[in-house]
Parts: structure tokens; C-alpha cells; sequence
């Protein structure tokens, strides 16, 4: 019978897996912002009824999904149980109890059955705006950054809190928006739970605890399997990013032992003055999932396969306390994989891909009508990614964001939300490093005010002076720039004007080689010319 019992849980284990990916389906379909909606910067789980993540939907980010996995165990702290009731939602945007900066919605919903609590839901999503400064670097403390919203309730047994849309409303730049979402985040937990409910009672079960002790004790077990299997030893490795207005280092130690890995990032740069600062709960989302991908990246993510990863930090620029400003936190946050991956390359040489453009290049744009003109205001927030490193065995992936993994939003999407015209978006030939494996192309991203309009925009690119490091011989990436179409060059962070008339030329960074290029072989090389990956200097 036990054989059984186990094909059984494993069925109600792909169930839940599918309820969860209707919960972000929800989200996704529902959503205002073209973050969410097209992009994907969202994620999705269902929680034990002590806060432990059981499952998460495929749709989503690791920044996401790796800090809900602490999120909800800090609502459990602040909500006492006897205040939870069935129709409630709660929501943070707090950056250390949250997700690491402001624009993050997470919300949180008890899931009951009868009068017992079975679970939780939760949900978060970026939106476009939540006032302050705007998303961008400038800031010098979080306060400046917009409106925090501590765990609070958004919903009481269903009745949405009228004052806390209020204060929103007049607090962003895109109020209809911004509520929009926070109603299809609650949606996206109300469907969830819905649908968990109907699970349970067609296999007749009353809550989730037998499930869960399945799911967990089984992903324990194969990851500490996966962890026995690695050589035993502490490796480092260092990097250079751009920074804001001087370079940063970013330091971390591996240390694999028989049943963990720990890693730590001391000697990385002090906290910033800017919000390029990381809060130490999106540093561990990004260091958990380096070292899944590499160890155990068919085993699935929840409590058990997190827990036997240790992250720690003094604080830096990694573990940046409360009130650093956070707002661009994944520019720094985004570097994290392949400085983890840097030192077990070390541990384990020749199977870790190289180096690639990392943070995504986001562009945030506050359009206006020229003086004198009429017509709307509008905020258009973009995501474009630069190249992946090589992979030992195959050439790195082009214009595909790794580590967030969040999509590209159509053209045609991003110019129907505000007045700008997106000129060109190319794969930007030969900006992939060279190598017997080739690493991923950047691209070529060309943005103007539409007629009648100038912008002002948010620069948060890196990369640009710190390009993407080749592996095992491999040479590096192209660095990435930021200009006008005149020429005039633009700093790589921070709120900057594009005047009517004129476009900004963004090109971004290639990914980093695998191996000597001399050994690349003459079909692969061949191909590259007849695609056109190549240019005649390159």
C-alpha cells in the first residue's frame, strides 16, 4: 500500500503545483501594469499553516520567489492568529520584511477551511509607481523612495480597507494603476485558495499536513543527496560592478560541507549613499538560487530545498539595514548569481557557465508634453536584458534575462502606455565574448519622445564599465553604453532628460566566453558570420 499512497501524494503534489500556477495565471491576466502583465515580474506559492513554502508557480522571479519564502513568515509574526479571518488579505511593501524595495506589492492570505486555518497564499507584483522619487538610484534614503506600507490588512473578512486606497491614490503618479494591481493581487490569492479548497474535498482530505510532510521530507532528502555528492572546501571570488558614481566590489565565501552550503559576503563594499543598496533578504533570494541551479535545479523550490542554504552578511552594501535607500537594489542584487557562481566554478571546474550582463536594464519613463503642448502624462516602465554567459557545451543565450528570468515586454504593449516611439530593439552583433563557446548577444534599444512629448528617464544599467567575465579562457563581454543619438554620452544611473527630437541609444552588454576561441570550431564560427552575429570588426 505504501506504493500507493505515494503515487497518490505525488498526484496531489502536481495538483498543487497547478493550483499555484493558476493563482499566478490570475495575476498575470488580470494585471495593469505591463510589468506584470507582460513581463512577468511576479510570483506565486502556497505556504503550510506555519509559513512554510510547499510550492511555488513556474511563472515568476527567484528575487520573488526566494524572499516570499521569508515574507510570510514575517506576516505570521505580526499578525496574531486570532486576528485572521477567512476573507482576509494582508500586504507589505516594506523592503526588508518584503522584497527589497518599495515598488514590490506582497500580499498574504490565510486559507481556511471550515474554521480552520490550512494555509497561506501569497502573491507579490511590481507596480509602476508608488510615489516619491520615482523608481530610480537617486534617492538618499528610503523615505524618499515613496510611500511604505508596513503588514497591514488590505482586506478584512473581505471588506478591501477604503483608507488605505486613499492615501495610495494621492500618494503615485498612476493611481489607476497602481489599485488596479493591488485588487489582482488579491484576486490572484482568492482564486488560489478557491481552487485549494476543491482539491481538498474531492480527495477528501481536511487540510494540507500530510501533503506537506511529503513534499518536504522528500525535497530535503534529495537535496542534501545532491550536497553529499560536491567536493567538501570553502572558495571565494570577487567582483567589480559599476556602481553609481565609483565601482563597487562585491566579495562572497562558499563553504560546502556534508548536508549544507553557506555563503557569506564579507569584504564586499560598504553600504551606498545611493539606492543601490540590497537588503539581505533579496541578497539570500539571488544566492539560494545560484546554488540551485547548479546543484539541484530539478528539484523542486520550497522550504526544504531552501533551508540547507545558509546566506550571512556583515552589514554592506549586500546587507543594507533600514533606512538605506533600496530602490534599484536589483541592479547589485542581480550580480549575486554569478558572484556565487565565480567561486563554485572554482569548486567545480569546468561546469559553470560565465559570466553574463546580469542586472536587467530597466527604464523607467516620466513623459510630458512639451511647454506649451497639451495632452497626457504618463509613466512607462521597460525591461530589456543584455546577454548570458556561455555554457559549458553551448553558447550563451542572447538577450535573455538571467538571473530574473522575467520576459520581454512586446514593443507594441510599452508604446500604448505613454506617448514614446521604440525606434529599434536588435540583437547587437559581436557584443558576445569569444570563446570555443560564444557568450549571448545583447541588444540594440532605440527610444524617442513621440512627437510633441519630451521624457525624463530613469537610468539603471551596469555593466557598462565592468563588462561580463569569460570563463576557463574565455574572453569577456562588450560592455554596454547609454547615449543620445547625437552622441552625448549618459550616466549609467540616476533620473536623466531626453529633450524632444532627439532618441536615447541604449546597447547592452554581451555575455562572457566559455573556453579558448581558438577551439571554436569552423561551423560555429560560420554560423555566426551567416546570422549575423559577427561584424566585420569583431
Amino acid at each position: 500500500m505504501k506504493g500507493i499512497d505515494d503515487i497518490r501524494m505525488q498526484v496531489m503534489w502536481n495538483r498543487l503545483i497547478s493550483v499555484v500556477e493558476e493563482q499566478a495565471l490570475t495575476l498575470s491576466r488580470t494585471a495593469f501594469s505591463t510589468s506584470v502583465r507582460e513581463a512577468g515580474d511576479l510570483s506565486a506559492g502556497v505556504y503550510n499553516a506555519r509559513g512554510k513554502m510547499l510550492a511555488q508557480a513556474v511563472t515568476g522571479t527567484p528575487g520573488h520567489v526566494n524572499t516570499m519564502a521569508e515574507a510570510v513568515l514575517h506576516f505570521i509574526a505580526e499578525i496574531p492568529r486570532e486576528s485572521m479571518y477567512a476573507g482576509d488579505t494582508y500586504v507589505t511593501n516594506d523592503p526588508w520584511k518584503g522584497t527589497g524595495h518599495l515598488h514590490d506589492i506582497t500580499m498574504v492570505s490565510p486559507s481556511f477551511k471550515g474554521d480552520d486555518l490550512i494555509g497561506f497564499f501569497a502573491c507579490t507584483a511590481h507596480v509602476v509607481d508608488i510615489g516619491g522619487r520615482g523608481f530610480g538610484a537617486d534617492g538618499r534614503s528610503v523615505y524618499e523612495e515613496g510611500i511604505q506600507i508596513p503588514i497591514m490588512k488590505f482586506a478584512e473578512r473581505g471588506e478591501v480597507n477604503k483608507d488605505l486606497l486613499n492615501i495610495l491614490r494621492v500618494n503615485v503618479r498612476e493611481p489607476d494603476q497602481v489599485i488596479g494591481d493591488f485588487f489582482s493581487l488579491a484576486a490572484c490569492n482568492d482564486v488560489g485558495h478557491k481552487r485549494l479548497i476543491e482539491m481538498l474535498d474531492e480527495v477528501g482530505y481536511r487540510n494540507l499536513d500530510a501533503l506537506g510532510v511529503y513534499i518536504l521530507s522528500r525535497t530535503h532528502a534529495a537535496t542534501i543527496a545532491r550536497i553529499a555528492a560536491l567536493p567538501k572546501g570553502t572558495w571565494s571570488n570577487e567582483m567589480m560592478t559599476d556602481g553609481y558614481d565609483e565601482p563597487i566590489r562585491l566579495s562572497a565565501e562558499v563553504h560546502i560541507s556534508d548536508d549544507r552550503i553557506d555563503v557569506d559576503f564579507s569584504g564586499s563594499a560598504p553600504v551606498s549613499r545611493w539606492g543601490i543598496n540590497v537588503p539581505l533578504i533579496y541578497t539570500k533570494a539571488y544566492a539560494c538560487y545560484a546554488l540551485k541551479c547548479v546543484i539541484a535545479p530539478d528539484i523542486p523550490n520550497n522550504a526544504a530545498s531552501l533551508a540547507v542554504f545558509g546566506v550571512s552578511s556583515p552589514t554592506n552594501i549586500l546587507n543594507a539595514e533600514r533606512p538605506a535607500p533600496v530602490s534599484v537594489r536589483h541592479v547589485i542584487g542581480h550580480m549575486v548569481p554569478d558572484l556565487v557562481l565565480g567561486a563554485l566554478a572554482k569548486a567545480m571546474p569546468g561546469q559553470i557557465l560565465a559570466e553574463g550582463a546580469a542586472a536587467l536594464w530597466n527604464i523607467h519613463i516620466s513623459a510630458r508634453p512639451v511647454a506649451g503642448g497639451t495632452g497626457r502624462r504618463a509613466e512607462v516602465l521597460m525591461f530589456n536584458s543584455g546577454g548570458m554567459g556561455a555554457r559549458p557545451g553551448r553558447d550563451g543565450l542572447s538577450s535573455t534575462a538571467f538571473p530574473s528570468g522575467v520576459h520581454a515586454m512586446p514593443v507594441e504593449a510599452t508604446e500604448h502606455t505613454g506617448p514614446i516611439v521604440v525606434w529599434r530593439k536588435e540583437l547587437r552583433p559581436g557584443s558576445g565574448g569569444a570563446g570555443k563557446y560564444r557568450g549571448g548577444l545583447g541588444q540594440v534599444v532605440e527610444i524617442a519622445p513621440a512627437e510633441g512629448y519630451e521624457f525624463d528617464f530613469s537610468a539603471m544599467f551596469d555593466r557598462i564599465s565592468s563588462p561580463a567575465r569569460g570563463r576557463e579562457g574565455g574572453m569577456d563581454g562588450a560592455p554596454g553604453s547609454a547615449k543620445l543619438d547625437d552622441g552625448t554620452k549618459l550616466r549609467p544611473k540616476g533620473w536623466q532628460h531626453v529633450p524632444a527630437g532627439r532618441r536615447l541609444v541604449l546597447e547592452l552588454p554581451g555575455g562572457g566566453g566559455f573556453g579558448r576561441s581558438e577551439e571554436r570550431s569552423a561551423e560555429a564560427h560560420a554560423e555566426d558570420i551567416s546570422r549575423g552575429y559577427l561584424t566585420g570588426e569583431s
